[in-house]
């Protein structure tokens, strides 16, 4: 019976990585899992399954957040980013929602839920080594990973709005 408990609290302990909030990390950290991440290896579509050509934002601050449909944190930090978007529209960056949820599955959540983002699909998470959602990479104007987190985050707090300002105005 205990290697039951055991099992069922490592199976917990394994499936809440996706609702712990990580570590504050500065603007420059990036993650050991994520180093590698090209932003050109980012293979997104649309929700009508048109490929989206990453080349379109060279120049820009590129925020990408990895979330799925039935990921409580993913969801929860969804209002922060929606602030963040709108605090930062004026700014050179451009903002991706990325899932490898159903088209239908992400569609739906877009018709229920009324945020402004790009909602976008990725064929698979494990493809970019992300082992865990949330997971938001930013990547600066030359295409390179300037930050990656995993976990969630209030993205419309002073210190994230600041840290993003920053990775702006050093690229621009």
């Amino acid at each position: 019976m205990k290697k039951i408990h055991t099992l069922a609290l490592l199976f917990l302990v394994a499936i809440a990585g996706c609702t712990e909030a990580a570590e504050e990390k500065s603007a420059t950290a990036n993650t050991s899992s994520t180093t590698e991440v090209d932003i050109n290896k980012i293979q997104l579509t649309d929700l009508e399954n048109n490929a989206i050509d990453i080349n379109q934002y060279k120049g820009k601050t590129v925020f990408v957040n990895f979330w799925a449909t039935w990921c409580n944190p993913c969801i929860a930090e969804m209002p922060s980013i929606q602030e963040l978007q709108y605090r930062l529209k004026d700014e050179n960056i451009v903002f991706l929602l990325a899932s490898d949820d159903d088209v239908n599955e992400i569609q739906s959540f877009k018709n229920s839920n009324h945020y402004t983002f790009n909602y976008t699909r990725l064929e698979s998470l494990a493809s970019m080594n992300i082992q865990a959602i949330p997971t938001t990479f930013i990547y600066a104007p030359d295409g390179s990973l300037v930050f990656s987190e995993t976990g969630s985050r209030t993205w419309a707090d002073s210190a994230s709005i600041q840290m993003i300002l920053k990775i702006i105005s050093k690229n621009d």
